[in-house]
């Protein structure tokens, strides 16, 4: 199993400005970063990598999709804007060294048809998808959907849906990610949600219910913790906090104050209790 930390909590545009911060997390313990890919073009990403081996770290990216390119939409060419927004996203991935790319981006974020998904739109978003894996197979990135609660997404809130449109995709290199901050609110047993979901789980992200620092809410860490070592999971396990010294980022998301003293108290604190948990449980 490998450690990340989200960069979203400083930046959501990772470039040469990061490297110390980089520099500073490997120091502090963690294997590598996970990469918002929103901007940028593959020169500023291959620098990142550079810097990464470097360093000896890792990474893995995050990305989202907006109502210009979503795959559900009813529109084709709103879809095949969708999937070159993916290839495109992809391909900064792949020029980071990153070897799994994750996110909502079944869907546009925030984006409500005052209803629920429809079958058309499971349908249009598994067409996408499935082509977005497979180019994604191509350059060596896993694909990994991430559910949202029912405030930012109306079209994946559960495991349970996750998992029958991983199925639908029906594409190896389609996973799925896990994260604790929207299982808290959507999920009403974690053990089964985890044991339901341990052959597609592919991503793992450590975030507390109020995006602070991990272990200091109201997360059930002592049960998430043990399924994970009983359905023997061991790939990347991120911590995703956010911050109000993001200010456009923070506006997107909702986030109006910060939960922590400090950004670097999220991590320290965070990764030594991922490695805590981990070794008692």
């Amino acid at each position: 199993m490998k450690t990340g930390m989200n960069l979203l909590l400083w930046t959501t545009n990772v470039n040469e400005d990061s490297f110390q911060l980089i520099s500073d997390l490997g120091e502090i313990g963690f294997d590598g970063v996970e990469i918002p890919i929103g901007e940028g073009d593959e020169a500023q990403y291959t620098a990142v990598r550079t810097e990464l081996d470097k360093l000896g770290m890792g990474c893995t990216t995050v990305t989202s999709v907006d109502p210009e390119t979503n795959p559900i939409s009813s529109e084709s060419s709103i879809r095949d804007a969708a999937l070159e927004r993916l290839k495109w996203a992809i391909n900064m991935t792949a020029a980071a060294g990153g070897d799994v790319m994750c996110g909502p981006f079944h869907s546009a974020f925030k984006a409500f048809a005052g209803r629920g998904p429809t079958e058309d739109e499971k349908k249009w978003g598994a067409a996408v998808l499935r082509d977005a894996a497979e180019y994604a197979e191509s350059m060596n990135v896993k694909l990994c959907l991430e559910f949202i609660n029912r405030f930012e997404c109306y079209f994946l809130n559960t495991v349970a849906d996750t998992k029958a449109f991983v199925q639908m995709v029906d594409h190896p290199n389609m996973k799925m990610l896990y994260d604790t901050h929207h299982s808290h609110i959507e999920e009403k047993n974690i053990s089964d949600a985890l044991h339901s979901c341990k052959d597609i789980l592919g991503h793992f992200h450590i975030a507390e219910n109020d995006r602070g620092t991990p272990g200091k809410g109201q997360v059930n860490w002592e049960e998430t913790f043990k399924v994970l070592k009983e359905i023997k999971y061991d790939d990347w396990m991120v911590i995703e906090s956010f911050s109000a010294d993001v200010p456009d980022f923070a506006a997107s998301i909702n986030v109006w104050r910060n939960y922590a003293s400090s950004r670097d108290e999220i991590a320290r604190d965070g990764l030594q209790f991922i490695k805590k948990m981990w070794s008692s449980v």
